[in-house]
């Protein structure tokens, strides 16, 4: 195949359709994989009566957790919500045979959270000198589940 043929363009995609396109077919590749991808989605809400007040997205594939969504409303912070959404996510994930757990974040209060729970840092991106946002650093976190 040439790509002689081929156009790339930017495009515009407010509501997600074409991110949802492309992720669908890569875990359609995924699965053609060997050992095939065991991929499942891993989704929680945290509800106070209708309200929406925290909640967990992730999922679950070749034995790993990976959060990729932790959001606890402002003023249910610091009452163990975070704690409880992450505790319920692991105990899923051990369910589906997962080994660990692993996760990102630019934040260094969630960083200190994630490390109360037994997350350990296996990688940094640091914005260098003169590298815009100025001092921005995204921490990989992971834990082995027991």
């Amino acid at each position: 195949m040439q790509l002689s043929n081929i156009q790339i363009d930017v495009e515009s995609d407010p509501d997600g359709a074409i991110a949802a396109t492309i992720a669908d077919r890569l875990i359609e590749a995924l699965r053609q994989n060997v050992p095939p991808n065991d991929g499942a989605p891993l989704v929680l809400l945290a509800r106070r009566g209708t309200a929406i007040v925290g909640g967990l997205v992730g999922a679950t594939s070749y034995g790993w957790l990976l959060v990729k969504i932790l959001w606890v409303q402002q003023e249910m912070r610091c009452h163990g919500l975070g704690t409880s959404l992450m505790t319920k996510a692991e105990a899923l994930a051990r369910l589906r045979g997962c080994h660990g757990a692993w996760l990102d974040t630019s934040s260094v209060d969630a960083e200190r959270f994630y490390a109360r729970l037994g997350y350990t840092p296996f990688g940094v991106l640091q914005n260098l000198g003169g590298e815009l946002p100025p001092g921005h650093r995204r921490a990989f976190l992971a834990k082995r589940l027991a």
